[in-house]
């Protein structure tokens, strides 16, 4: 015997009637346009988490790769997912989920170690070294796990910090792996281009910026604050200080820090934009750096 199931159906111009009638519901416009703003929101926050989201670049740090005034898209997912990834990063859990160990040379987004707890500001440099890596620079030259990395002189160029122009001297370092990146230098005296041997701890990361003598990044003291269990995360040589101007810098970022892997220049407006005033727009937007994709 064959088995079938019946499936009810109700003849369109047949009204319906008894005691199981009811009348059809109509939802109100303001339930509607509700639920369409709640679906949204939960679309946005889905790929605010899991896909992509933006970041201004607010300094010359990055120089000459990224300028003040960029818009940058960052991919959340690269190196896994982290509650940094999740706005306003909620303590729901510690370390990353699915997590991907970066590539040296990526331009990374990170919380600063000593404010990751509390702020929602986020900061990009470049990934410099790995766990276990041993990072020196010598009168500007970088040395990774005692070699050093292949130094080109580029042709001259022009920092432009906060609207002053300032020349600067480039080069073309390869890192290992054949990653090339031109990097912004002052002078191979100057502040930070001669330093310690830093030793990167496990589970942390050494970063700097392409605007090597413009940047507190990982060759500067992080200044953790005394006693909180996370100043133990990344130790800190404080030997190391005494080679280097004493500012409050990044230090080692802790892997659980990191927000994602910057992709894309999407793009770009000269300092004094204000996306309050569409009238600065024209005048402000940098052509030539639309739609620009990172190495």
């Amino acid at each position: 015997m064959t088995e079938t199931t019946a499936i009810e159906t109700t003849a369109p111009d047949m009204p319906v009637t008894g005691a199981s009638a009811r009348p059809r519901s109509r939802k109100r416009p303001e339930i509607e346009l509700s639920t369409a703003i709640i679906a949204a929101a939960i679309v946005v926050i889905i790929a605010r988490v899991f896909l992509v989201q933006p970041f201004l670049i607010p300094s010359a740090s990055m120089q000459p790769t990224l300028y003040e005034g960029d818009y940058v898209i960052v991919s959340t997912m690269s190196y896994g997912l982290s509650r940094h990834s999740i706005p306003f990063s909620p303590p729901l859990f510690n370390g990353r989920i699915f997590s991907r160990v970066p590539d040296r040379g990526d331009i990374v987004v990170f919380k600063l170690p000593r404010e990751a707890a509390t702020t929602r500001v986020d900061y990009i440099k470049r990934l410099i070294g790995l766990p276990g890596d041993r990072i020196q620079l010598k009168r500007g030259q970088l040395y990774i796990n005692d070699v050093p990395v292949i130094r080109k002189p580029a042709p001259n160029g022009v920092e432009d910090d906060g609207g002053v122009a300032l020349p600067v001297t480039r080069y073309w370092e390869t890192l290992p792996g054949g990653r090339a990146i031109l990097t912004n230098s002052y002078g191979d005296d100057s502040p930070a281009e001669t330093t310690g041997v830093y030793v990167v701890p496990q589970h942390c990361y050494f970063v700097m910026g392409d605007n090597r003598d413009n940047s507190l990044d990982s060759r500067f003291d992080p200044a953790m604050p005394a006693g909180p269990p996370r100043s133990a995360t990344c130790p800190w040589d404080a030997s190391l200080d005494k080679f280097i101007p004493d500012d409050a810098g990044v230090g080692y970022v802790p892997e659980e820090d990191l927000v994602g892997k910057a992709q894309l220049v999407l793009f770009s407006t000269k300092p004094g934009a204000s996306l309050l005033n569409p009238k600065s727009w024209a005048s402000s937007f940098r052509s030539d750096r639309a739609f620009l994709w990172l190495k």
